[in-house]
């Protein structure tokens, strides 16, 4: 069981409504290789709603980091559109896709990326400063999540004195320090032990549920998988429910 923490302020950034989070609407992409197109998404359809996780399956060359890449505006599709909540990204500017990403997606990886010489506060802080919080104000909303995290006592440490499923459980809080409305993960739990990666995959699911985000992750770990709301995978460049 999670530790409690009050997240209404990040629930409050949800409006109420059956409009989907994220929703990719006929998306390709495709890359050039010799004289020829190598096709990875090919008319994909999504959508992920508010508080619901979604598993990504497919084996390795399927195309699972592109539709991350795309979903979470770090590649332009080559047709199609992708929508985060009312918002249509495909006429925005590099400058705005930029704005829209740091406000709306929160990204987890496989390795963690904790900036090493920072503590574990120090690194839930500073995404919320450089957006405009206070060192206070940013201190606060840091102590609560990972308080949800079950890491209160391991604030002041650097990422070399905790272990690996503590240090991802940071990268998780730092992921949705600016509540954003989407998580995008790529086999966050890929590294750990099962069953350490089952307590990360649970910390992970209860921030989801409690506070209104939608969540994409990627991941080879079946068990996780079934304990998701949905799974799908890619299919000659389609998305495919399973």
């Amino acid at each position: 069981m999670m530790a409690a923490v009050d997240l209404d302020d990040m629930k409050a950034a949800r409006a109420a409504t059956d409009e989907p989070v994220l929703r990719l609407v006929r998306v390709e992409r495709r890359y050039k290789e010799g004289d020829r197109f190598l096709e990875v998404l090919r008319s994909a359809d999504l959508a992920i709603h508010a508080g619901e996780t979604v598993a990504l399956i497919a084996p390795s060359g399927a195309g699972k980091s592109t539709l991350l890449h795309v979903a979470g505006l770090l590649e332009r599709p080559d047709g199609g559109e992708i929508w985060l909540g009312d918002a249509a990204t495909g006429s925005l500017s590099d400058a705005e896709r930029t704005r829209l990403r740091r406000m709306e997606i929160g990204f987890v990886y496989q390795f963690h990326h904790l900036l090493p010489e920072f503590t574990a506060l120090e690194n839930v802080m500073l995404p919320q400063m450089i957006r405009g919080l206070t060192r206070k104000e940013a201190a606060v909303r840091a102590r609560q999540l990972l308080s949800y995290m079950r890491l209160s006592e391991r604030e002041e440490h650097r990422p070399s004195e905790m272990s690996g499923g503590e240090q991802q459980r940071v990268a998780i809080a730092r992921a949705v320090a600016n509540v954003p409305r989407l998580i995008l993960a790529d086999e966050p739990t890929g590294n750990l032990d099962p069953k350490t990666a089952h307590y990360v995959f649970d910390a992970l699911q209860a921030l989801v549920k409690a506070s209104g985000l939608a969540a994409l992750i990627a991941t080879h770990n079946m068990d996780i998988a079934e304990r998701m709301d949905r799974r799908i995978t890619l299919e000659e460049g389609k998305i495919v429910e399973m």
